[in-house]
């Protein structure tokens, strides 16, 4: 069963040990590089929740949500809405639907409103990540146009 949990002091350092393979570490950030950027969006008024992907007991993933983005170039739809700015599987529990139920868990955890109302979730994605895309799409996201920092924006209406 896959879970979303708090990164703690227990299990920060799996957490930051997990990677995903070396052909995708140019669409994702190392989550010791996510948990910081968290600490420095809260600071600034933002409301990140970086989240572990729990299988079982055994850590297999991370998640980024934002909330409340300021100080960067931004798509429309971000005011007042939810981001899905990181995403990621470790490379040796990839290709076992861990992505696709961990993303189910992500769209109800967001759906709860744990920082206030929104309208919308967004996610920046490569265009060199059809894999990521057809994710997106398969639980309802679509391109709305904008593009932000060379990424599209895929939109979900919640």
């Amino acid at each position: 069963m896959i879970t979303l949990r708090k990164i703690t002091l227990e299990n920060r350092r799996a957490i930051f040990n997990l990677e995903v393979t070396e052909e995708q570490r140019r669409f994702v950030a190392s989550n010791l590089s996510s948990v910081a950027s968290c600490y420095v969006l809260a600071t600034n008024g933002g409301h990140p929740f970086p989240l572990a992907i729990y299988a079982d007991e055994q850590p297999v993933g991370f998640v980024m949500i934002t909330y409340g983005i300021t100080g960067y170039e931004l798509p429309f739809i971000a005011d007042e809405s939810y981001c899905i700015l990181r995403l990621m599987i470790d490379k040796h529990h990839q290709n076992h639907g861990y992505g696709r139920k961990a993303m189910e868990k992500i769209l109800e955890f967001i759906r709860t409103f744990p920082a206030g109302s929104a309208r919308y979730c967004w996610i920046p994605y490569s265009t060199d990540n059809p894999q990521a895309k057809k994710l997106y799409e398969s639980f309802g996201f679509r391109d709305n146009g904008e593009v932000c920092d060379n990424e599209p924006i895929t939109v979900l209406q919640l």
